[in-house]
């Protein structure tokens, strides 16, 4: 897969300091973003760690064709998606183990979606408020499902949208890793295409930002990273009231993948 990327993150305009993290790993190609939540500076260091943990247990399946996967398996999906999975819920594990650590990170979490490109597919795994989007011609499709209060409450007509958007509760997630021992993470896998662009962020890009001006974004600038610089400045000019983490990935050319060359050597 021939891919070009950018990948920005910013504190904003209200906050001290920047509880968000990403990865972008084009040799794995893992993609993440995490948005923090916690006391003190636990955000900080939940989102970082499930960083960590998830690019690395990706990094050392790739290298060792038999580590076992953490979490159970569906069997209606690609090996690279359980694989996904499984990085997903070892990083729950241990930011849950974290938080019992020590007084000031009691309670932390984060949010996460992760990218796993592979040749022609995508892997999606994701949880809580932070979300991925793809970029087809000329629309632009969620390839996340909010977990937040709100966001439920719209899905079951109790709220509109526009009632959602100005709800005090709208920062409410109702699922995060890190909090719980067992994580539910929703997965997906996608066909790509030549052309298709993908859109990973926090929630500081989608509360002032709407999919309308981002897939504008999206279909004017040509450079991922002038296209995440972009948003960014957006974001803030719309209040810039949490940290912003974007990640543009651009599909220049689709084919035979690291993950795809790997599952091989294990089914030969």
């Amino acid at each position: 897969m021939d891919i070009v990327f950018g990948a920005k993150t910013d504190v904003g305009l209200k906050r001290e300091h920047n509880e968000d993290s990403l990865c972008a790993d084009p040799q794995l190609g893992l993609f993440i973003v995490c948005d923090g939540m916690g006391g003190r500076n636990a955000g900080e260091i939940a989102s970082g760690l499930a960083v960590e943990i998830i690019q690395k247990h990706m990094g050392d399946a790739h290298k060792a064709n038999a580590l076992p996967l953490i979490g159970a398996v569906n069997a209606k999906l690609s090996s690279q998606t359980n694989r996904l999975a499984s990085a997903v819920h070892l990083a729950n594990q241990v930011v849950n183990g974290a938080s019992h650590s020590k007084p000031g990170q009691s309670g932390m979490g984060t949010t996460v979606v992760c990218a796993l490109l592979n040749g022609p597919m995508l892997s999606v795994a994701h949880a809580g408020d932070s979300r991925m989007y793809l970029v087809r011609g000329e629309n632009i499709h969620a390839l996340t499902a909010d977990h937040s209060l709100v966001a439920e409450q719209v899905r079951q007509g109790i709220l509109t949208e526009e009632q959602a958007e100005k709800s005090a509760q709208k920062n409410i997630v109702t699922r995060a890793l890190g909090v719980e021992d067992t994580l539910q993470v929703d997965l997906d896998e996608i066909e790509l295409a030549k052309g298709d662009v993908i859109l990973l962020c926090s929630d500081g890009l989608t509360k002032g930002v709407t999919p309308a001006v981002i897939l504008k974004v999206l279909r004017e600038e040509k450079e991922p990273q002038a296209a995440c610089d972009q948003l960014v400045k957006l974001a803030n000019a719309a209040g810039g009231d949490d940290n912003t983490t974007v990640i543009v990935i651009m599909v220049k050319k689709v084919g035979t993948g690291v993950w795809r060359e790997l599952m091989k050597r294990v089914t030969n």
